[in-house]
């Protein structure tokens, strides 16, 4: 009977430590901010922390199936923008007198909720149909979705900022359950990720979506419509999109054409911190989760710091960039 062989301890230990640098090291600096700033770890900090990492977990669980399946999505953010716009002006308060669309009469926020996404929905469908059928990459097709939806916002909003939002609609931001922390937009990204764990996981959703990644060949060749499954996943993220600019709007009382601007990166970042491969095939909803969290700590530890917000996105492009680097690293130490 043949051994099996295993690493030494010091080589798993070595391993982790390159595996998982980056949210070492933000860890620590985490640590070190909370030292130095211990309001760091105050109440109000910890409920921002929370609800700007449920907003962005969930755009990042919509860019992660594209991922995993070798695709991209740099449309996500303008995607998520132009559903704040259209959430913000069908629940503007009806009593504003520069409502923006001052006929419009007054609808459920469920029913605002199920059009926005379904707009959003119909862009994640021509995002997928033209990667799967026209076999455009996705990074062009994506782009050009991108301008065309910040397109579509300018021209419907006129390049004004929208305001004065119906306050059962910006209740579902700042409500919470218990312990102001538990926010109830804590909670939908908590069923969000349980839901999309399941399809990931258990669902033959997860199964297709994981092969394309690995082999798109072999598993057209096994029988599955890769066209089709790839329309599906970029339908969802669209979804997952659109209620990320729900949310998003109720959050900042308002949305403008540059809501979310830049958030498809931040996904991105997030996803791939979290252990998503870019070379597809591998990704889970937990390693996202973290992801998404330690590089929302990375923004505010620098924020508390007093580092410039110009100063910001210069760390935060180079987190992107080893992240990714580390990722390849990983794919190339495997062949």
């Amino acid at each position: 009977m043949q051994a099996t062989t295993q690493l030494p301890t010091g080589r798993k230990v070595q391993r982790f430590i390159t595996n998982n640098i980056i949210i070492i090291g933000i860890f620590l600096l985490a640590v070190v901010v909370s030292i130095l700033r211990p309001n760091f770890l105050g109440e109000s900090n910890i409920r921002n922390l929370l609800g700007n990492t449920a907003i962005r977990f969930i755009i990042a669980v919509g860019v992660s199936g594209c991922l995993i399946t070798r695709g991209t999505d740099l449309s996500a953010g303008r995607t998520a923008g132009f559903a704040a716009c259209m959430a913000a002006i069908m629940l503007q308060r009806p009593d504003y007198v520069n409502r923006m669309l001052p006929n419009l009469p007054q609808m459920p926020v469920i029913v605002v909720l199920l059009i926005v996404l379904a707009m959003t929905a119909l862009i994640g469908a021509i995002n997928g149909s033209v990667v799967a059928f026209f076999k455009v990459p996705p990074f062009i097709a994506t782009l050009g979705m991108q301008t065309l939806v910040y397109g579509i916002a300018l021209v419907t909003t006129g390049a004004q900022p929208i305001g004065s939002l119906r306050k059962e609609y910006t209740d579902i931001a700042t409500g919470y359950i218990g312990n102001p922390i538990v926010s109830y937009i804590a909670i939908i990204a908590l069923v969000v990720g349980l839901l999309m764990w399941t399809l990931y996981n258990k669902m033959r959703y997860g199964k297709y979506m994981y092969a394309i990644g690995g082999n798109e060949a072999a598993t057209e060749v096994a029988g599955v419509n890769v066209s089709r499954s790839k329309v599906i996943i970029y339908t969802l993220a669209g979804v997952m999109y659109g209620l990320c600019g729900f949310l998003l709007a109720a959050k900042s009382g308002g949305a403008s054409v540059n809501t979310a601007m830049g958030y498809e990166l931040e996904a991105i970042a997030g996803c791939t911190i979290g252990g998503v491969s870019v070379n597809g095939g591998v990704g889970r909803i937990s390693g996202i989760l973290i992801g998404v969290l330690v590089f929302e700590v990375l923004k505010i530890a620098m924020q508390f710091m007093g580092l410039k917000s110009d100063y910001t996105y210069i760390v935060q492009g180079l987190v992107i960039i080893i992240a990714v680097a580390l990722d390849l690293r990983k794919y190339l130490a495997k062949k």
